[in-house]
């Protein structure tokens, strides 16, 4: 119990000077922050640091972002609730623990085997019934539950997925880290405001693994 409450101690820190301090201001985005259990979503070794200011190794050559970057990126998509989102990059599932708090359904695409079943394992452990979690490149998306209100994807880009772009419901964003494969990239938002037209802006220089696929990295 008293492990139990500490967590909730550390999850409360972290979402006041973690999060809130540096300028997330969503409503919604706080309160999932609240509400998701990170430490849960991090592995048993790492249980001490879940709520540490900064990415953690998941296994796989994989990482849980950052808390300030997953608050950033779900604000950035616009949220007011009820959406359908594509979460590309499922990892540890916890972006997608995230974002289940505020949208209808989440569909999550992880392309390393262990991790995705792992994620999808904790997923509905924890309650999260309205996430879908398939192995697959998430570079092409999800056709079938095209087209998405949000797309966020946790790994860096060479440049902007087309397939994404035309996954995205008009008035949908798309969130997504742009430029080098092993430095730091820009994160970027497209805002889908026609059939054919896209609006982007610049939220900053992040550091995200690669985004391998077909249209990713090699």
């Amino acid at each position: 119990m008293n492990e139990q409450v500490d967590f909730e101690a550390q999850r409360a820190s972290m979402v006041d000077y973690q999060i809130v301090a540096r300028g997330i201001s969503s409503p919604l985005v706080i309160e999932a922050m609240r509400r998701v259990p990170r430490e849960r979503f991090v592995t048993p070794r790492m249980i001490d640091c879940a709520y540490e200011d900064g990415p953690l190794p998941i296994g796989a050559g994989q990482t849980i972002s950052q808390p300030y970057i997953v608050a950033l990126m779900a604000e950035a998509l616009g949220l007011e609730g009820g959406e359908r989102i594509l979460d590309i990059g499922t990892g540890s599932g916890y972006a997608a623990a995230v974002l289940a708090c505020i949208a209808s359904r989440v569909f999550s695409i992880e392309r390393i085997p262990e991790l995705a079943e792992r994620a999808a394992h904790t997923l509905a452990a924890e309650g999260y019934d309205n996430v879908e979690v398939r192995c697959g490149d998430g570079t092409l998306g999800w056709q079938e539950h095209a087209p998405f209100d949000g797309i966020c994807v946790a790994a860096g880009a060479p440049t902007i997925p087309e397939t994404l772009k035309q996954q995205l419901a008009i008035g949908g964003h798309l969130v997504i880290p742009v430029g080098s494969e092993h430095s730091v990239q820009s994160l970027r938002r497209v805002v889908r405001v026609s059939e054919t037209e896209f609006h982007s802006d610049n939220f900053g220089g992040v550091r995200f693994v690669p985004l391998l696929g077909e249209e990713g990295w090699s």
